[in-house]
């Protein structure tokens, strides 16, 4: 089937008026969780379809080699990069101690409250008092219960202390290993008509890039990033009152989230601008950074449908191409298919009616009916056997044809029958007789020697003969339909 469906009873009434959550990813973290070496495989083949990534790099994301940083072979160790390796050896059970669900939980507590106060003006940039926010930090180390909203507190105060505990984590958020691929990212622009690289970003792959990017990060990473780059996006629409646009954030938060631990602004040297637009390009499209793309979605769905799975969105684009029917999964595909052959086969079957029941004429006996079907079959020429003429005298001009040929053309073929004069001298000479045709010859004689009853019995049977083509054409053409 295309689609699982899960049926649910529940017989507590106070939760069956609540809202129904579809999570479209559902199948991405099912394989993330369940095959994380499948899923990670899944992910990095299409992050090297984006970006280019050397063997050494690769080796980086992967987390087969120890990331080489900007700064880590240099001797000059600065009063900046001394401190801060000092403060990181005063770990407590939250700050300064590697990410984990209990520090996420308690740090939440800040962004929960700076949700309700987004409008102070320098949020992130005006430092707030240092003992409220030693007291603070104490409180969240030790589990104690915080109340923010009693006013002991102000926002500055829980927005500076928010900067501290990134700064001090043993890494940036966006980790060592995923440094070159955010430096890659950032080169990621449009090209022209003659294929040249210009300097416009081609917002749509870095998009897609970062999403992919985030799908391998650790799960308390990419839980506690999603939570900070929408505290973000929330204050910069509100930078009217605050005056912290996307940038000014990014400036405050790039050295905490993506610049590498215990390196310098002289470091990361011309990295330092691209680094920075990279974060303010993460919080103007935050909304649309942690959603899996289609095509992961696809392949992760069609993994657990026991379809053949698909390892990069180039393999699933082969769906769509006229040449690999064997590859497509998906039954609306397989159905059209299938609708189409059925066309062809239906026009096939009409259009061999259609000669036959000619043939059939031509072979009755001369008559006016042989006369009057012949005219009506001249003006279809489409209908006839190939390379076949049928002679006939001029018919007159009509409106509207009444024809059988034409009736069965717009009941089975469903197209309109243009309507053609073609010259009449040439005597038609069939292809073959109709068994049928070639049986009541033989019994009934040569024409010019036929009674007028046999005449009659023969003209009789032909108009019977093409009663039933014609019921049996309708009702295949009915059941097609």
């Amino acid at each position: 089937s295309d689609a699982i469906c899960n049926f649910v009873i529940c017989n507590d009434s106070s939760l069956r008026s609540q809202p129904i959550i579809f999570n479209p990813d559902f199948f991405v973290e099912k394989l993330r969780h369940e095959k994380p070496e499948v899923f990670t495989e899944l992910v990095v083949s299409n992050i090297t379809r984006l970006i280019d990534l050397p063997g050494a790099e690769l080796a980086q994301l992967m987390g087969e080699e120890d990331p080489k940083l900007p700064g880590t072979n240099s001797t000059a160790s600065g009063f900046f990069r001394s401190l801060m390796s000092l403060k990181r050896k005063e770990k407590g059970v939250v700050f300064g101690s590697p990410l984990t669900e209990e520090g996420i939980a308690q740090v939440s507590q800040l962004i929960e409250y700076l949700h309700k106060n987004l409008r102070a003006e320098g949020l992130f940039r005006v430092p707030g008092n240092s003992i409220r926010q030693q007291i603070l930090k104490d409180a969240l180390n030790s589990g104690t219960d915080i109340d923010l909203d009693s006013g002991e507190f102000h926002s500055n105060d829980v927005a500076t202390l928010l900067k501290v505990f990134l700064g001090e984590l043993p890494e940036p958020l966006l980790t060592h290993k995923h440094f070159h691929a955010h430096l890659k990212i950032a080169d990621l622009t449009l090209f022209d008509e003659k294929g040249n690289k210009t300097s416009t970003p081609d917002k749509e792959r870095q998009i897609e890039a970062l999403q992919l990017l985030f799908l391998i990060l650790p799960a308390p990473n990419r839980s506690l990033l999603k939570l900070l780059l929408d505290l973000l996006y929330q204050t910069a629409k509100k930078q009217d009152k605050n005056k912290m646009s996307a940038h000014n954030l990014a400036l405050m938060f790039a050295p905490h989230i993506l610049w590498p631990r215990n390196v310098t602004a002289n470091d990361l040297q011309e990295n330092i601008t691209k680094l920075n637009n990279g974060v303010t390009f993460m919080i103007k499209h935050s909304q649309k950074l942690f959603k899996a793309p289609a095509y992961i979605r696809e392949c992760a769905r069609l993994h657990y449908l026991g379809s053949r799975a698909h390892t990069s969105k180039d393999d699933l684009d082969l769906l769509t191409s006229p040449g690999s029917k064997e590859l497509q999964p998906l039954k609306s595909q397989k159905r059209s298919r299938l609708d189409t052959c059925h066309q062809e086969e239906t026009q096939q079957r009409t259009e061999e009616a259609l000669k036959e029941l000619f043939r059939h004429v031509h072979n009755m006996p001369d008559s006016a009916k042989k006369k009057k079907l012949i005219r009506q079959f001249n003006k279809h020429p489409t209908a006839l056997t190939p390379g076949s003429d049928v002679p006939s005298s001029p018919a007159p001009r009509r409106t509207r044809s009444r024809s059988f040929s034409g009736l069965i053309k717009r009941k089975v073929l469903g197209t309109p029958v243009i309507l053609e004069r073609k010259s009449r001298d040439a005597t038609p000479e069939p292809e073959r007789v109709s068994k049928e045709n070639v049986h009541l010859l033989q019994k009934c004689g040569s024409p010019a020697h036929m009674s007028q009853a046999k005449l009659k019995s023969l003209e009789g049977r032909k108009e019977e003969s093409c009663r039933r083509v014609r019921a049996h054409l309708l009702s295949k053409d009915s059941s097609s339909l």
